[in-house]
């Protein structure tokens, strides 16, 4: 088909032949069109100049696979007379696109660009995402300069490709990969020297950065996906400001000595594995379960304040009585001592809600943590709080040799007013009931 950019210097039906018969027979065939199948005979008086044989046309259909295998044939032997056939087809209305694109190829062989992409205009106003038509137009498209719109159709043709193509077929789909991601990096510098020549190098706001970096291809989006509950019009916030939230200085202020009571309860082995099994529950193949590498210690647990240890934190339990914890019943809040071995990564996952933000006060911290929401990335360092979505997807990395601990606490999402957080309460409350017999 089409030859890559730079390379349609010699012409040829034979060089027609060697690159085409096995895309065609594979490809191109009119079982391979859907929208081809079952075409309707419409009567034409150009009709009776075709030269075809009368067993092509019966029952008011006309035999187009017999037609296409006809060139088919005509084009493994290099006949000569292969564009006047195609010609001679192609006055019908009901021509299907693979005839059109053998129709285009024979063109352009001819020397007729124009011509060639007249043709494949036509084989895709019948069939949008026809893979080699696409294909043929972006490489066109590509060879005038567009980059633009030769990444539309390589892009779409790419979108409807098999997974299996044949051979001559996955050439291809390689040469359109290519040239995409030519046209990408010539985009990339383009964009970069406007954005330098506007006084933008280096120093960038943040979104905005993110921003281009998605535009450039080079980071994904980022939204929160809740797995339990989604509350809607939320702000898509990876990383919160701690300055904007007055009640996370107090519990900042608390770090020393938070950490020396926590440090008093390592020694007693009471953290338990964070995520563990619930017999009730479908195993969904945690890469943590039960593994004590992530392990937790609770001051609050669905909703309740778990005694034995809270006793033993008078400080910690003291500090959190400025934050905006939501009270439910039975289910919040949830606040616990994180523990993550050496060499240990969280992977990435999903909170349960959009409702509420994670809060980590880092109170024993090795070089070599840190914590990723979304494209955002966050060093974790002794003291000081990391306000996020958890909802957004996120993981945590600890690639010391020590162990890291940190305060983990949710809490309301500040976009949610008051009467919501009630609305909230009453909702979440009310599905805990659900099947418990109250």
């Amino acid at each position: 088909m089409l030859a890559p950019a730079g390379r349609l210097g010699k012409r040829s039906l034979g060089k027609l032949g060697a690159m085409g018969g096995e895309e065609f027979d594979q490809g191109l065939r009119l079982g391979h069109c859907p929208c081809c199948s079952q075409l309707r005979l419409e009567p034409r008086a150009a009709a009776a100049s075709l030269s075809l044989d009368p067993r092509e046309e019966e029952n008011g259909v006309y035999d187009w696979p017999a037609v296409l295998t006809s060139a088919l044939e005509r084009l493994r032997r290099n006949d000569p007379g292969l564009l006047a056939f195609l010609e001679g087809q192609a006055v019908r209305s009901d021509a299907p696109p693979p005839l059109w694109l053998l129709l285009a190829e024979a063109r352009r062989v001819a020397g007729d660009d124009p011509g060639c992409e007249a043709a494949l205009d036509q084989a895709l106003e019948r069939d949008g995402r026809f893979v080699q038509a696409l294909l043929a137009k972006g490489e066109m498209v590509a060879q005038r300069g567009d980059d633009r719109g030769a990444v539309s159709f390589l892009s779409l043709a790419l979108s409807q490709a098999p997974a299996n193509p044949p051979p001559a077929l996955a050439e291809r789909l390689v040469r359109a990969r290519a040239l995409i991601a030519s046209s990408q990096s010539r985009f990339v510098d383009h964009l970069e020297s406007e954005l330098r020549n506007a006084g933008l190098g280096d120093r960038r706001p943040e979104r905005f950065t993110e921003a281009i970096a998605i535009l450039k291809g080079e980071a994904p989006v980022h939204v929160q996906q809740p797995t339990s509950f989604y509350y809607p019009g939320l702000p898509q916030i990876a990383f919160h400001d701690p300055a904007a939230h007055p009640w996370i200085a107090e519990l900042e202020a608390a770090a020393p000595a938070m950490r020396d009571e926590v440090e008093a309860l390592l020694g007693d082995e009471t953290f338990a594995p964070y995520v563990q099994g619930d017999a009730s529950r479908a195993n969904r193949g945690h890469a943590l379960l039960n593994d004590p590498r992530w392990s937790a210690l609770y001051l609050w647990k669905d909703g309740a304040v778990v005694a034995d240890n809270a006793s033993r934190c008078p400080a910690t339990m003291k500090a959190l009585e400025a934050a905006p914890l939501p009270m439910i019943p039975g289910r919040a809040p949830n606040i616990l001592f994180s523990q993550l071995r050496p060499r240990t990564h969280i992977p990435p996952h999903w909170g349960m809600l959009n409702t509420r933000l994670i809060c980590h006060i880092p109170l024993i911290v090795p070089d070599g943590c840190r914590l990723r929401v979304g494209n955002h990335q966050r060093r974790v360092e002794f003291g000081k709080a990391i306000l996020f979505d958890d909802s957004i997807e996120h993981e945590a990395f600890n690639d010391s040799d020590e162990t890291r601990v940190i305060l983990l606490l949710e809490v309301w999402n500040p976009a949610l007013d008051q009467a919501e957080r009630a609305a909230l309460t009453a909702m979440f409350g009310g599905i805990g009931l659900y099947g418990s017999g109250g």
